[in-house]
């Protein structure tokens, strides 16, 4: 072979590592801005917004540790009482079932410890079957239609802010008929965990448009 011809192969070879160097380049970009757009919409649904008069406040679970709530739990349940201080006739859905490996129902955790901060035993409604937010809102729509759960269709969702945008999408698509979504919005005040759920949450928004149905 001619000292030309291995030029001309050795340049061809090289314009082929530069497009494939290109299209990767291209699938990165594309990925970024999809997360980026995933993560703004995480980010904006973020917010407490009250409509109306909600009557049932519904708290979403979070994993509970040996001694007590986690500290996500443990936020969502603080900014749920400082609520229901000013609202206290409200009827309150604790929802969350056992994991493997947690101590008790998450369910059980927060009708404690709501208790202990003096939230009326009597209007907290149990719901301790669910292991994700899809079944969460599944149960929740069955507790209405059992008739264990009665209300006008006005619901206050409780949750970490990074949760409520997937809680809302998914509560539309389960519920049907006439209601009002509020949405109070926790604060994350572990920042290892606030960093975690920045990248998670995305990827979970997308995972629960597909498969949750």
């Amino acid at each position: 072979m001619s000292r030309i011809q291995k030029k001309e192969m050795h340049s061809y070879k090289g314009r082929r590592l530069a497009g494939w160097g290109k299209v990767a380049f291209a699938l990165l970009l594309i990925g970024v801005l999809v997360f980026g757009t995933l993560e703004i919409m995480v980010l904006s649904g973020g917010r407490t917004q009250i409509n109306g008069k909600p009557e049932i406040m519904v708290i979403f679970g979070c994993q509970v540790k040996p001694w007590g709530p986690s500290i996500l739990l443990q936020d969502r349940l603080d900014t749920a009482l400082e609520y229901l201080d000013e609202h206290p006739d409200m009827t309150v859905v604790v929802s969350g079932g056992k994991g493997p490996d947690e101590p008790t129902s998450e369910a059980q955790c927060m009708f404690d410890y709501l208790t202990k901060y003096g939230v009326d035993g009597e209007k907290i409604i149990m719901e301790d079957e669910s292991s994700n937010t899809w079944q969460n809102i599944g149960n929740t729509l069955e507790l209405m239609k059992s008739g264990k759960l009665e209300t006008s269709g006005e619901f206050l969702l409780v949750s970490n802010d990074f949760h409520l945008t997937r809680i809302k999408m998914l509560w539309d698509r389960a519920w049907t008929g006439t209601y009002s979504v509020s949405t109070l919005s926790a604060p994350v005040s572990h920042f290892p965990s606030r960093v975690k759920m920045f990248f998670r949450e995305p990827l979970a928004l997308v995972k629960s448009f597909i498969f949750d149905r």
